[in-house]
């Protein structure tokens, strides 16, 4: 059972948090036979937890409660992959789907969780390597013109064999944590996330024909850019900032290696949080 651990909150002086809910799931915290950490660059304090240096922090704890929504809790996966610390997620942001506690049945959720009434699950990550930069996401890599409406001309291949040539605003690669983001509002598919395969999915394609696919995410996957309307294109992971992509690159998609642990009460049901996320109806006579 958890023992150590590690408070992570949105940072910029944890603008968006309700400061007074934080505080009193601190001071719940408090109570349990636990010790709480803050990793030194968190600008939140509390009497009840002890801050300490970075390093001390991913040798120490061996859970971090990510206090936010689910942007907050992909800024502390980035932070934290490396160190493999199982990660739990308070939702105190908007829709939530990785970070599925809320904050008013906390008390309830927490102390199961400590009782040992818990789940994790791996959650996998996509990569893309072009030149000598290597870039991971939880969601999505997106690689796209820099420009609205405007098309670039790029090749898609999976295991050396040529998919299509085609132009559009560009090309997400989503995992199934993904399927419910970005990609979603894109038109893809919502994929339940114990699948292992991406969404290939063109951005505003010129082909009315080209539709998104699923593949193995253990198959090679290669683009290469051609031409549009800059200097240079441009990828994004996980909705971070934009860098810029030379055109004639190539661009290697594949797996990571390493897992996001996620820790979910063991009642957790993803079609349930579908039904509550995106108002899917019970009764469809209403």
């Amino acid at each position: 059972m958890f023992k150590n651990i590690g408070i992570y909150v949105r940072q910029k002086s944890n603008q968006g948090i309700d400061a007074d809910a934080m505080d009193s799931m601190i001071d719940f915290l408090s109570t349990k036979d636990i010790k709480l950490f803050i990793d030194e660059s968190s600008d939140y304090l509390s009497k009840h937890t002890e801050t300490v240096t970075h390093e001390k922090f991913v040798k120490i704890v061996d859970l971090i409660i990510v206090f936010g929504g689910d942007g907050t809790l992909l800024n502390s996966a980035r932070k934290y992959l490396d160190y493999e610390i199982p990660i739990l997620g308070i939702n105190m942001g908007n829709v939530g789907f990785l970070t599925d506690i809320k904050v008013d049945n906390f008390e309830q959720s927490l102390s199961e969780i400590l009782n040992g009434n818990y789940i994790i699950e791996d959650r996998k990550l996509v990569s893309a390597k072009f030149n000598d930069v290597h870039m991971y996401g939880l969601n999505e890599i997106v690689i796209h013109s820099g420009s609205y409406a405007q098309l670039m001309r790029y090749q898609l291949t999976v295991n050396n064999r040529i998919v299509y040539e085609q132009r559009s605003d560009g090309l997400i690669i989503a995992t199934p944590t993904g399927s419910t983001a970005y990609a979603l509002s894109a038109g893809g598919p919502i994929i339940h996330p114990s699948l292992d395969v991406w969404t290939i999915l063109p951005m505003l394609p010129q082909s009315l024909s080209s539709r998104p696919f699923v593949i193995s995410s253990e198959e090679k996957v290669d683009i290469k850019l051609f031409e549009g309307p800059n200097e240079k294109a441009q990828i994004c992971v996980d909705g971070q900032n934009d860098i810029d992509l030379p055109y004639g690159v190539d661009i290697s998609i594949s797996k990571m290696e390493k897992t996001l642990k996620l820790v979910h009460p063991n009642d957790n049901d993803f079609f349930e949080a579908c039904r509550e996320k995106l108002g899917w109806s019970l009764n469809i006579s209403k």
